[in-house]
């Protein structure tokens, strides 16, 4: 009942239905989306096999390591949000176009960092490099408010697809041709990304609305305008989602951003065992995302498998704690983090795009864009703090203990709710 109710709410309350564009036509766009997303990921993971030992090549430790990645939590914490707006405002293609532009320049200057300098440098580019938000609001804008959460979800599917591809192969090829070889590949990778986005994305994915008003028009023309950008925070279960998706999302990025100083500092491994790690961590997403999240959000209310995903991130929270002192313990704990994070990942962003009109979905995935770099701009530093000071089972303690308090939380709201209601 609950998740019909949802369904019926989406399809009346503020975001409308799919753009109006030729069934068939929709369908290519959204296959040719997943693929873009595909590759821009195997790209992304190239590099993966490249910065960690590059940067130890340079002389970075942990913290200087961890100081550069806070560099890109910066640099694409704000722009994420302007670019979300900029896809909204200019379509999908000219968004795409820059987004894969900017990846381009990011591994040329890459492939050409020879100085602990050049390392920070490079990551300017990031402030662009947004093709998963903005291939998010193509699948939102061309899928059925019900249908939302399941096409997410195979777009998720879509990056376990290019973490596999990405990590094996950026770890063979750094084992055999070394970094820049590698940030070349990435190079050209992207290249071929971009011409796909010229010829199959159209300008735009948005619904044609019939009435405007010339003086809003005006003041939506501009990309900076903060008004705009915040006033999404006014729908309801906005602000509230979004605190949720900060606040639980930061244990985890945590462990994410120093997951290549622990592989190569804890658990020892060479570039190209790293590289079958990740590609383990991907083929777990890609089932996930593919044959078990869909499943689930047909039969289940979004509230409730927001609950789930937190409920067992606390899990693994414990399991970081008590079992993870060798690889092979790492890999069953990789399980159920992966489908907390890919479960939560779907959820938040669903429930988010579901509750602002269509024209403004670039915007809101922007946004939530920029959670990601907010946390990612924290994370590296207290990350670093905690795993030099306190060893790695006190990122699996933030993970229990922030979580478990959500949790704690949001049942205890829903239980208040449903006592009003009863009354």
């Amino acid at each position: 009942m609950d998740r019909r109710a949802e369904a019926s709410g989406a399809s009346r309350g503020s975001s409308p239905g799919p753009s109006a564009m030729d069934p068939q036509r929709r369908r290519t766009v959204i296959r040719v989306t997943y693929l873009i997303t595909a590759l821009d990921v195997t790209w992304m993971f190239l590099q993966f096999a490249v910065t960690p030992y590059l940067a130890k090549k340079l002389g970075f430790d942990t913290l200087q390591f961890g100081y550069l990645q806070t560099t890109v939590g910066v640099i694409q914490l704000f722009g994420g949000p302007l670019f979300g707006r900029f896809g909204d405002l200019f379509g999908a293609r000219a968004a795409l176009t820059l987004a894969c532009s900017a990846t381009i320049a990011f591994f040329l200057l890459l492939a050409n960092a020879t100085h602990p300098a050049m390392l920070f440098i490079h990551k300017l580019p990031t402030l662009f490099m947004h093709v998963i938000p903005v291939t998010q609001m193509v699948v939102a804008d061309l899928s059925e408010p019900e249908k939302k959460a399941d096409a997410l979800a195979k777009q998720g599917m879509c990056f376990g697809i290019g973490m596999i591809v990405g990590s094996t192969l950026g770890g063979q090829l750094n084992t055999l041709y070394g970094e820049e070889f590698v940030a070349y590949c990435g190079a050209a990778g992207s290249a071929a990304t971009l011409l796909l986005v010229l010829f199959f994305i159209p300008k735009t994915t948005k619904v044609e609305s019939a009435t405007s008003n010339a003086a809003s028009e005006n003041e939506k023309k501009s990309i900076f305008s903060l008004g705009e950008i915040t006033r999404l925070r006014k729908f309801p279960r906005v602000t509230k989602i979004f605190t949720i998706k900060i606040v639980s999302g930061l244990p985890s990025v945590i462990f994410q951003v120093m997951f290549s100083i622990i592989a190569l500092d804890f658990f020892k491994l060479l570039p190209e065992q790293n590289g079958y790690l990740l590609a383990y961590f991907g083929i777990t997403q890609m089932v996930v995302q593919g044959g078990v999240i869909g499943p689930l959000t047909a039969r289940f209310s979004e509230h409730s498998l927001l609950l789930l995903s937190i409920g067992v991130a606390c899990l693994v929270g414990v399991a970081q704690i008590i079992f993870m002192e060798n690889v092979a313990q790492f890999c069953v704990i990789v399980v159920p983090m992966m489908f907390s994070l890919s479960l939560f990942g779907v959820i938040t962003d669903s429930m988010l795009t579901k509750s602002v009109p269509s024209s403004d979905t670039g915007t809101m995935l922007g946004l939530c864009a920029s959670v990601q770099s907010l946390l990612r701009t924290v994370g590296p530093t207290i990350g670093g703090y905690l795993y030099v000071n306190h060893g790695i089972s006190s990122i699996g303690f933030s993970q229990f203990f922030i979580n478990a308090v959500i949790l704690v939380y949001l049942v205890l709201r829903r239980a208040n709710k449903d006592d009003k209601d009863s009354k």
